[in-house]
């Protein structure tokens, strides 16, 4: 498998290219920005974008999905639950993070979806707390956790549809029961290494201690 974390633009959010190691289908999470590159790197590896998926509609992730679907023809994938929020980010907003708005959605998925690319099957787990349709995806021995859970933190809840309760619930009943050694790869550059484990944020984490 090919997988490749970038941290993009101006807000440090990670992006992640994935996609067989022989090349062929693949697809890119969170392409917030850099989309340039991205494609670039891309092409380098012999991997054509199918897919773009967005962990939640937040501008921050979602504003570089005009411009990647304009140059690769990728479907945008995201929770039901987003989906209205992708259209419908303020002017004011966008303004404020330098972002486009994004094209609608031309799939959404649920809880326990599989979404497949070449050999690979994400499973779609649904992580309300930081947005109402927020979702993190667990493909094998990894998990791409968006603003749910970060390295040693976990995402804001102060935003509308937000709930600590409903975010601490997500991360206890659906991630921490994940096997020990999950790869924790998450949304934002934001804790003191780039990745972790499940273990690791079970008993480190000083939010869900």
């Amino acid at each position: 498998m090919f997988l490749h974390q970038m941290e993009v633009g101006r807000f440090s959010v990670f992006a992640y290219l994935i996609g067989g190691d022989a090349g062929g289908d693949g697809l890119v999470i969170d392409p917030a920005d850099d989309v340039d590159e991205i494609i670039s790197l891309a092409a380098k590896n012999k991997l054509t974008i199918k897919y773009i998926l967005n962990t939640h509609a937040h501008v921050d992730h979602v504003m570089g999905n005009a411009e990647m679907k304009k140059k690769t023809g990728a479907a945008i994938i995201i929770h039901e639950e987003d989906a209205p929020l992708l259209t419908h980010t303020p002017m004011s907003v966008l303004a404020m993070f330098g972002g486009k708005p994004s094209p609608p959605a031309d799939q959404t998925v649920k809880e326990r979806d599989l979404i497949q690319v070449g050999d690979l099957s994400f499973r779609v787990i649904h992580t309300p707390g930081h947005s109402p349709g927020g979702m993190c995806l667990h493909l094998d021995q990894a998990v791409f956790t968006g603003d749910t859970l970060f390295v040693g933190g976990l995402g804001r809840t102060d935003l509308p549809g937000g709930s600590w309760r409903v975010m601490l619930q997500s991360i206890k009943t659906k991630l921490l029961t994940l096997p020990d050694d999950t790869i924790v790869y998450p949304g934002h550059n934001y804790g003191p290494s780039p990745t972790s484990t499940i273990k690791t944020e079970r008993l480190h984490n000083p939010f869900l201690e």
